[in-house]
């Protein structure tokens, strides 16, 4: 027996109303503990007296802020509902990122200036006093061994290296910072003058860690069991949806307790020969039903390639859901759904699920062909349901490609500045579909757009 998913739009004609993101009250409190570590050196530093003083004080800094530097990145790590719903999981990633580059730099800062401090201090070579510590000094080898392990986590990150390293391999590399972090930890309390002498800030950076170490095992073990215990994940069904494109429909129970919604994303991991050993992001492709979810995807890997083979039956691992880019966005009466190839999926479950009074939604859909458009008969039948609008954008006869320009897109939606706009595609598309919408007089706070390039 197939197991069909056939569109449910939604008749609703009242938007609802925006949250407001709690990315500014977060970065906020990051920027005031970070102030809070400064003034922690500050209060316990007497006179500066000196090239070693100003050395050794200089590396004191530096290897304070790179230690909680480190903890915001494990809470980062943690993806955490309230950071991965409501900032965006991409927001976050980009967080991560770049708090992993500055960590880098603070603890290369830290080893530099604190080892020629003290070679300046003790009238050696640098690198005699550099053997003399890491063999002598308490937890020092610790120490050594985390910064090494980071230092490595971070040179395979450089989007260069990362490039030409397999998917699989930079994650598993990626998971030696906690063993990176819990051995600098030790080395932090021990040699760490400020903790010495402040036992209240010791137990506070003990609280701090402790807070990010929780985090990471509620929800990156704790809640995952638990959601693949409860719902049963399996596969029902693939279906071919266009060329190299399927879509994968998954049966689970008590569903609507996941609280998953149109326009998020789970990682997925099938538990099949060649695919257990990854976990991928897939965006829901329809709106999530009570017994049903489903994901379509494009074959461009080994491991998305597989997933056409995928036999009813086989037992799914899920994390989830994740992902901003959902109808609490939305501020205005007007939407507009803009979508790059693939990147349909998620817009796709918002243009069957948003709010909206007929002729209030438009979904434009760039493909290379009519053949590659994914998912066109349901979108035509979500479109006819709703008395929404749908434009397709193909290539042009001779096979060139059809720019998104602001003027093409105020000739299909005269009033696009008045729009909500929701924007999934590849990288370069997506780009060019910003700079187009700004151009049309967008404002940029309308355009919502997920993105996973870091």
């Amino acid at each position: 027996m197939t197991t069909t998913y056939s569109p449910r739009p939604a008749r609703h004609a009242v938007a609802p109303a925006r949250r407001r993101s709690p990315a500014a009250p977060v970065l906020a409190l990051c920027w005031a503990g970070a102030a809070g570590v400064l003034a922690l050196w500050w209060q316990d530093t007497g006179a500066v007296v000196g090239a070693a003083d100003w050395l050794i004080g200089a590396g004191r800094i530096a290897g304070l802020l790179t230690g909680y530097c480190c903890a915001l990145l494990v809470g980062l790590m943690a993806r955490i509902p309230l950071l991965e719903q409501g900032v965006g999981s991409d927001r976050v990633a980009r967080w991560h990122a770049m708090l992993g580059r500055y960590t880098v730099c603070l603890l290369l800062a830290h080893i530099t200036l604190i080892l020629w401090g003290y070679a300046v201090q003790a009238h050696t070579g640098v690198v005699g006093e550099t053997t003399s510590v890491v063999l002598t000094y308490p937890d020092m080898l610790k120490g050594t061994i985390g910064g090494l392990l980071l230092l490595t986590v971070g040179a395979v990150s450089v989007r260069a290296v990362r490039r030409r390293v397999r998917y699989e391999t930079w994650y598993y590399l990626h998971l030696l910072t906690y063993l990176a972090l819990f051995l600098a930890f030790w080395h932090q309390l021990a040699l760490g003058a400020d903790f010495a002498a402040h036992p209240l800030v010791r137990d506070l950076w003990y609280a701090l860690y402790s807070a990010a170490t929780a985090a990471v095992l509620w929800y990156r073990v704790a809640a995952p069991l638990r959601l693949n215990l409860r719902h049963g994940l399996r596969v029902a069904g693939v279906v071919r949806e266009a060329p190299e494109v399927v879509s994968v429909i998954v049966r689970g129970e008590r569903l609507p307790e996941l609280a998953a919604r149109s326009g998020q994303f789970l990682r997925w991991r099938f538990l099949a020969p060649g695919l257990w050993w990854t976990a991928t992001p897939y965006s829901l492709s329809a709106a999530p039903r009570p017994d049903l979810l489903r994901i379509t995807v494009k074959a461009v890997g080994g491991h998305s390639a597989e997933l056409a083979r995928l036999r009813p039956g086989t037992r799914i691992w899920a994390e989830g859901p994740y992902g901003a880019l959902t109808a609490d966005r939305r501020t205005r009466q007007k939407v507009l759904l803009l979508a790059g190839g693939v990147g349909v999926t998620p817009l796709r479950a918002l243009f069957e699920s948003l709010p909206a009074r007929p002729g209030d939604l438009t979904l434009i859909y760039r493909a290379r062909t009519a053949d590659d458009l994914a998912l066109r008969g349901e979108l035509e039948s979500i479109a006819a349901a709703r008395q929404a609008r749908l434009h397709y954008v193909l290539n042009q006869p001779d096979g060139r490609g059809t720019r998104l320009t602001a003027e093409l897109l105020r000739a299909v939606v005269p009033d696009v500045a008045r729009h909500d706009v929701y924007l999934c595609g590849p990288p370069g598309m997506a780009q060019a579909s910003y700079e187009a919408l700004r151009s049309a007089g967008v404002p940029g706070r309308h355009i919502h757009h997920e993105s996973f390039e870091l």
